[in-house]
């Protein structure tokens, strides 16, 4: 069953996401929040109704017996190009930055899945491709009720994709003298299951690959603290910058 709903992420500001529960529910099942990559169709892409089959991330996972929601990222608010859409968030909240504002909705959709009665609060996931995994990745670090995420060739590093872009985190982590990286994120994760998914194939154009195992490895020394296996993970399907369905 898909649904699409309507809903306020900020007070007096209503976005859209999709629902998909299974036909036929016995019980709380799991749910996810599946945040879709950088398209135009935005939540219709993870809920099945366009794009590479590949990507029909909740739709599968509904599939499977899970419940699933897609927010829609708040850069297609409406008609608006991406800066429109940031200088309006700006004006909302001056000292904010555009990696907050989908943080915050991404809390909100969370929010949307603790508070079905069919979903189990205490089995909440995240996945998210390339825009989606730069969500998931803030999304598992910021909110103690993700327990497991799958961040799918958003570039790990600082370094790695436009994080410097004003929807993201802004030219400030170009500055000399930023030391902040996206190991003390990972390491915030901890001891939840964390999955990177890379597609390194000599292409230019993939965001992970084997640079980023350092900055799961970095985050390694904290998991260890919790006296808990270390539940950080990375796969390199090698496929580019898409995910395939044996990769799913």
């Amino acid at each position: 069953m898909r649904q699409l709903v309507r809903y306020e992420s900020e007070p007096g500001i209503a976005i859209e996401g999709y629902l998909l529960k299974p036909a036929q529910l016995d019980g709380r099942r799991p749910g996810v929040v599946v945040l879709h990559s950088t398209v135009d169709y935005t939540i219709r892409q993870p809920a099945g109704l366009e794009g590479p089959v590949e990507k029909h991330f909740a739709l599968k996972l509904a599939r499977r017996g899970v419940i699933a929601f897609c927010p829609r990222c708040f850069l297609w608010h409406d008609e608006a190009d991406y800066d429109t859409q940031v200088e309006r968030f700006k004006k909302r909240h001056p000292h904010s930055r555009g990696m907050a504002k989908m943080l915050w909705d991404a809390v909100r959709a969370v929010d949307i899945l603790a508070s079905l009665k069919e979903v189990d609060p205490a089995r909440i996931g995240a996945v998210g491709h390339s825009l989606g995994a730069k969500e998931t990745l803030y999304l598992s670090a910021f909110d103690e009720r993700i327990r497991a995420a799958v961040s799918s060739e958003g570039g790990i590093g600082t370094r790695f994709s436009n994080w410097d872009a004003p929807w993201y985190l802004g030219q400030a982590i170009s500055e000399e003298g930023f030391e902040l990286n996206h190991h003390q994120l990972v390491a915030m994760i901890a001891p939840k299951p964390f999955l990177l998914l890379a597609g390194e194939s000599g292409s230019a154009s993939v965001s992970d690959g084997d640079r980023s195992w350092p900055y799961l490895a970095a985050a390694q020394p904290v998991c260890r603290l919790y006296g808990q296996p270390v539940r950080l993970g990375m796969l390199n399907h090698r496929q580019g910058h898409t995910i395939s369905n044996e990769t799913f």
